[in-house]
C-alpha cells in the first residue's frame, strides 16, 4: 500500500463514520480570531521544538525505530487535530502506552524491526477501532472509573519501569522487557564496568536539560533544553567523529511515513494476543486523555465533546497504524506546552505537525549521528518526571487507604509489569468506588442549641429527642451496603437511653433501593416492632428523589413517610400524649 493509497483509505473511513456520528470538522480550532494567528502560529513552532526530542526518546520506550516518534506528530496528530471537539488536548505519543506497548509485543518480534513495527501498527488500528466503538456506544464514562488514586500510583509506577529501563541502556545492557528487577539482578555484574564515555555524554545531557526546567521556572519562560542537548550532542557528534566510539541512532529515512502492516504474519491468534493489550491502552488512552481534556476546558470556560474526542482518538490511531508509527494518546505534558506559549486552538497543533513534516523532509540526516546514549538520558528524565511523589505524599496525608492502594498500583507495575499494573488499577479503582458505596458516613441527626440541625457519630447514640433516633443514610440501598445498615441500625437501637420508641430512617439522601435492601428493611421494621420500636422513615427532599419514596410506600404502604423533620418531631410528640396521630400512610 503506497502512502497515498493509506491517506485515501484513512480519508474514507473518517468520511463514513463522521456522517455515521454526526461529528463535526474543525470544532478544535473555529472560530478563530485573525488577531491571534501569530500566537497560534508561535506556539505550535514551540511545540514541535520542545516535543521532538521527548517523543524521539518515547521510541526507546516504545522500542520502535526513532523516527517514529515523528510519525505521532505527523498524520495522526493532524487527523486529531482536524476532527476532535477539544481547542487544547495535543496528541502523539506518550510514555504510559509506549510502556504498555512495549510489555504487550515482548517476544514476538526483536525491537526496531520491520515485524515489531508492523505489530505495533496493527495494535495502534486495534486501538483505533475500540475507540470508536466507545464513542458510538458512549463509554466515555468509562474514564471516569480510573480514579486519580490509582492513576497517579500507575503513572508513578510506570516512571520507576522507565527510569531502571534507561539505566540498563546507559549500561549498555538490552532494555528489559518484563521483568526489570531481574534484569538488574542477573546483569548486576556488568555495572562495575560502565563505558565513561557513554556516561559522560548521559551526564551533561541531563545537566542541560535540568538546567534548562530551572531557567524556566526562574524566568516563566520556555527554555527547550532537550532541544539544545540534543542539537549540541548532534553537532558534537559530526565534529568529533563519535560515531566511531559511541553506538548511535545510525540512518534515519526521510520523507513521508511507508506502511509496514504487510511485514506482520497476520493470522487470528495475532489479534487475540494483541486485544489484552489494546483494551489496556485504550483504558489509559481514555483516562488520561479525557482528563487533561476536561481539565484545561474548564479553566477556560469552555465545553468539550468526550463523544467527539473519543472519535477523534480513534481516527488518530488508525492515521499511525497506516502510516508506520504507534499508539498515540492525550499527552498533559505536550498540552501544557502549548498553553504556556500562548496557544489556545487546536491551530498550534497543525501549525507543530507542518513544522515536523519539514524536519522529516530535510533534516532526517543529522538525527542519524545522535549517540543513542542522549535518548536514554531524555528517557531517563522523562521517566522521573512520571513519578509522582508530591502527589502519593498529598493522597497519604488527606486519604491514607487511598494512599495504600496508590503504592500496591505502583509495585505491581514496577515489579510484575505495565500492562499488569493497569489491569490492577482497573480492579483497584472498581474496588474503591465499591467501598465508598459499601462503607458510607452515616450519622444520627440532633438538634443543637441553636435548634440547627447537626450529625452526630453512630457511636454517640445521640437522640433527637427522648426516646427518638434519627439515622441518616448517607448512600443508595443495595446488597453491598444493606447488612452494614442492619448492623449499624441493631447497635445505635440495642443501647439507646432512655428507652427507644421511634426509630427514624433518613433516606433524604438515597436516590434508589433494591430489592435486598427492601427486604433488609423489611426485617428490620418486623424486628424492631417485636421489640416495642416504631419504625418511620423521612424523606426531605421527595421531588429529588421521589423514586425513593415510591419504592419505600409500595414494598411497605403501612410505614409513615414524613416529608420533613418538623414533621415528624411534632407526630413523634404527639405520640406520647394520650392522643396518637390518625395518619397510617404519610404525613
Amino acid at each position: 500500500m503506497s502512502n497515498v493509497g493509506a491517506l485515501s483509505g484513512v480519508a474514507t473511513l473518517i468520511s463514513k463514520v463522521t456522517k455515521r456520528l454526526n461529528i463535526g470538522f474543525l470544532t478544535g480550532v473555529l472560530p478563530l480570531d485573525k488577531a491571534r494567528i501569530p500566537t497560534e502560529i508561535a506556539a505550535g513552532v514551540t511545540l514541535a521544538t520542545l516535543a521532538v526530542p521527548t517523543v524521539m526518546g518515547y521510541t526507546k520506550i516504545a522500542g520502535t525505530p526513532v523516527i517514529t516518534g515523528l510519525y505521532t506528530m505527523l498524520i495522526p496528530a493532524l487527523l486529531f487535530a482536524l476532527f476532535c471537539s477539544s481547542k487544547h488536548l495535543v496528541v502523539s505519543a506518550d510514555s504510559a502506552t509506549a510502556a504498555i506497548l512495549a510489555s504487550g509485543l515482548a517476544g514476538m518480534a526483536a525491537h526496531g524491526s520491520l515485524e515489531y513495527v508492523a505489530l505495533a501498527g496493527l495494535l495502534a488500528i486495534m486501538v483505533g477501532i475500540l475507540l470508536l466503538l466507545a464513542s458510538w456506544i458512549g463509554l466515555g464514562f468509562m474514564a471516569d472509573f480510573l480514579s486519580r488514586t490509582v492513576l497517579i500510583g500507575f503513572l508513578t509506577g510506570v516512571g520507576i519501569q522507565i527510569s531502571l529501563r534507561a539505566i540498563t541502556e546507559l549500561y549498555g545492557l538490552p532494555a528489559p522487557d518484563l521483568d526489570t528487577f531481574a534484569t538488574l539482578w542477573t546483569k548486576r555484574s556488568q555495572f562495575e564496568h560502565p563505558d565513561p564515555a557513554i556516561l559522560i555524554v548521559a551526564g551533561i545531557v541531563v545537566f542541560v536539560i535540568l538546567s534548562g526546567r530551572y531557567l524556566e521556572r526562574r524566568t516563566g519562560r520556555a527554555i527547550p533544553g532537550a532541544l539544545i542537548a540534543i542539537v549540541g550532542a548532534i553537532a558534537a557528534s559530526w565534529w568529533f567523529d563519535l560515531k566511531d566510539v559511541l553506538p548511535v541512532v545510525g540512518e534515519v529515512p526521510a520523507g513521508l511515513p511507508e506502511p509496514v502492516l504487510n511485514r506482520a504474519k497476520w493470522h487470528v491468534h495475532l489479534f487475540q494476543e494483541l486485544l489484552p493489550t489494546a483494551f489496556a491502552m485504550v483504558i489509559v488512552i481514555l483516562a488520561q486523555s479525557a482528563a487533561t481534556a476536561r481539565a484545561y476546558a474548564a479553566l477556560h470556560g469552555e465545553h468539550i465533546t468526550l463523544k467527539q474526542d473519543l472519535a477523534a482518538l480513534g481516527f488518530a490511531n488508525i492515521g499511525a497504524g497506516l502510516t508506520g508509527t504507534f499508539v498515540v494518546n492525550g499527552s498533559p505534558t505536550q498540552t501544557e506546552m502549548v498553553h504556556s506559549a500562548g496557544g489556545r486552538s487546536q491551530m498550534a497543533l497543525v501549525v507543530a505537525c507542518v513544522v515536523v513534516l519539514l524536519i522529516l523532509l530535510f533534516l532526517t540526516e543529522p538525527l542519524g549521528l545522535l549517540p543513542d546514549a542522549v535518548l536514554s538520558a531524555v528517557v531517563f528524565l522523562i521517566g522521573l518526571k512520571l513519578i509522582n511523589i508530591k502527589g502519593m505524599m498529598k493522597i497519604r496525608r488527606e486519604r491514607p487507604a487511598e494512599y495504600r492502594i496508590a503504592l500496591l498500583t505502583a509495585a505491581i507495575v514496577v515489579v510484575l509489569g505495565v500492562e499488569q499494573g493497569i489491569i490492577v488499577a482497573v480492579v483497584l479503582s472498581l474496588i474503591l468506588h465499591t467501598r465508598h458505596g459499601y462503607h458510607p458516613n452515616n450519622q444520627l441527626l440532633i438538634k443543637n442549641e441553636k435548634g440547627n440541625w447537626h450529625a452526630r457519630d453512630l457511636e454517640s447514640g445521640a437522640q433527637a429527642a427522648p426516646g427518638l433516633l434519627i439515622y441518616h443514610f448517607n448512600h443508595s440501598m443495595y446488597y453491598a451496603n444493606a447488612g452494614l445498615m442492619k448492623q449499624e441500625i441493631q447497635s445505635i437501637t440495642e443501647r439507646g437511653w432512655p428507652e427507644l420508641r421511634w426509630l427514624c430512617i433518613d433516606v433524604s439522601a438515597v436516590d434508589d433501593i433494591d430489592f435486598t435492601a427492601s427486604e433488609t428493611l423489611a426485617d428490620l421494621v418486623a424486628e424492631l416492632g417485636k421489640k416495642g420500636v416504631k419504625v418511620v422513615f423521612v424523606q426531605q427532599l421527595r421531588h429529588i428523589n421521589s423514586r425513593t419514596r415510591r419504592q419505600l410506600l409500595e414494598r411497605m404502604p403501612e410505614q409513615i413517610v414524613f416529608k420533613s423533620l418538623k414533621k415528624l418531631l411534632s407526630a413523634y410528640g404527639d405520640s406520647q400524649q394520650p392522643s396518637p396521630p390518625q395518619s397510617t400512610t404519610e404525613n
